[in-house]
């Protein structure tokens, strides 16, 4: 706003002098604003719903109304339901690197429908460079902060059952409690019965990570329910986490995904998004999802007071 309003001055004040050489400033003066990259206007970020991604949600809304941008925030339960118009009416999407890496790899006609799995974050970013690419995406930093899915039991099932990894369901039956698209997924209901063995009756979608999965499978509703590794809720509630020892997660750091046609005309967004990546770590974002689901903050209070804290903001 301070540019384009020196701008205006200097044509004001070069008009005064020769209308000519007035509109020439003035076309200076265009030009500098729309290729500056520097920030404002709309812009539109997805996520879903869990507590966790309405929370890193809410520090890049944050994040970019400091900049001067105008951010509408739109939460939705799957991640299926904003990459339907991403990119295009959705600009950028709070992700996981495995999550969009193979969903790209199952839905896109250039994918191979195999899981994309590798050792660590970029090694899997880089595999699917170039499904990233044909479809406009764009993604920056990734986050040391990590967050896989995980699946849990009540503590008096395991017990009594001698469960501690999820290779023990082998051959059981159960009701999995998760979220809306997990059936099918490699990393939610194919995978556990695929590699696992698990026979899956029955997907309750009740969500990720929310007290109606916590719920479902403590009153014996659901055998098994969907959360992730940085859920720092469970242990007071009497839910335990069966360890991934057949390791069917993939990477999953967090990290800014990003419209290309976007990034283009909005090059601050890049350091803006790469400093808040730079920030986070996988302790201080269990940390911070305890803040939501134990002490019951807000999310949008919970990424404030910390965005202040390391001096984003």
């Amino acid at each position: 706003m301070v540019r384009r309003s020196l701008a205006a001055v200097v044509s004001a004040g070069a008009l005064l002098l020769a209308a000519c050489a007035g509109d020439d400033l003035a076309d200076d003066a265009s030009e500098d604003t729309s290729t500056s990259g520097s920030g404002g206007g709309a812009v539109t970020i997805a996520s879903q719903s869990f507590p966790e991604a309405a929370l890193v949600a809410s520090m890049y809304e944050l994040l970019l109304a400091d900049a001067g941008y105008d951010p509408t925030v739109q939460l939705v339960d799957s991640r299926d339901a904003y990459m339907a118009t991403f990119p295009g009416d959705v600009d950028i999407v709070p992700e996981y690197v495995g999550g969009i890496v193979n969903y790209l790899n199952d839905t896109s006609d250039e994918g191979s429908g195999e899981p994309i799995v590798a050792g660590d974050g970029e090694e899997l970013a880089e595999k699917g460079a170039d499904l990233l690419d044909t479809a406009g995406i764009e993604l920056l930093d990734l986050s040391e902060a990590t967050d896989t899915n995980a699946y849990f039991v009540s503590q008096e099932r395991a017990d009594e059952e001698g469960w501690s990894v999820l290779s023990d369901l082998e051959g059981e039956s159960v009701v999995l409690a998760a979220a809306p698209d997990c059936k099918g997924r490699l990393d939610c209901e194919a995978g556990l019965s695929n590699e696992y063995g698990i026979d899956v009756t029955k997907v309750l979608p009740l969500g990720y990570a929310g007290d109606q999965t916590y719920q479902s499978v403590l009153k014996g509703e659901s055998d098994l329910g969907q959360t992730s590794t940085t859920d720092g809720t469970l242990e007071s509630l009497g839910l335990v986490v069966l360890d991934d020892d057949q390791e069917i997660q993939p990477a999953q750091n967090l990290v800014p995904a990003v419209s290309q046609d976007f990034l283009e005309d909005n090059a601050d967004v890049e350091d803006l998004l790469n400093e808040l990546m730079a920030a986070l770590t996988t302790d201080k974002l269990t940390e911070l999802n305890g803040r939501m689901s134990l002490d019951r903050e807000k999310a949008e209070d919970v990424a404030r007071d910390f965005l202040e804290s390391e001096g984003l903001l």
